[in-house]
């Protein structure tokens, strides 16, 4: 009987070893998605899984505010840029005008997270997507990440 409990919990073991390499592997050979920047004004659509959430989606699933400001564009994006820079394991990409890509890194699996943020001026607003590139569900992550980033936005 013992000989049974550990042979399954040996089983367990390199399953769970098997799936964290694995996981591993995909994280370090992900690559930059190439469909990054704005389309006539707007960030591109969310993919159909719950690892992304975007100001501009049209569904509850994907859907989150976008963050407000008062002042001038250039103020509000300086001001998202030190916030953003901030945070651990966060690289700005690309700056052009009112549009920002940030990666975001995760700590153990290293997974990246792409963000990007475009500033509208006429609306006071900052709309942006944040999706995950490798796996299907983040566990929320994103979403709390950009409510995170939002909350230490507001308070600068």
């Amino acid at each position: 009987m013992i000989r049974k409990i550990a042979a399954g919990a040996g089983i367990g073991l390199a399953i769970a070893v098997a799936s964290f390499a694995y996981l591993a592997a995909l994280s370090i050979f992900s690559k930059r998605p190439s469909n990054l920047g704005l389309v006539d004004g707007r960030l591109r659509a969310c993919p159909n899984s719950p690892n992304c959430v975007c100001t501009q989606a049209t569904d509850a699933e994907h859907r989150i505010e976008p963050f407000r400001f008062a002042g001038s564009a250039a103020e509000a994006l300086e001001r998202l840029k030190q916030v953003i820079g901030a945070l651990p394991r966060t690289k700005i990409v690309t700056t052009s005008g009112d549009y920002v890509h940030v990666e975001f890194t995760t700590l153990v699996m290293r997974f990246v997270d792409d963000v990007e943020f475009a500033v509208d001026e006429k609306t006071r607003t900052i709309h942006f997507l944040s999706a995950s590139r490798v796996g299907y569900s983040d566990l929320g992550v994103n979403r709390r990440r950009m409510e995170s980033i939002r909350a230490a936005f507001e308070k600068s």
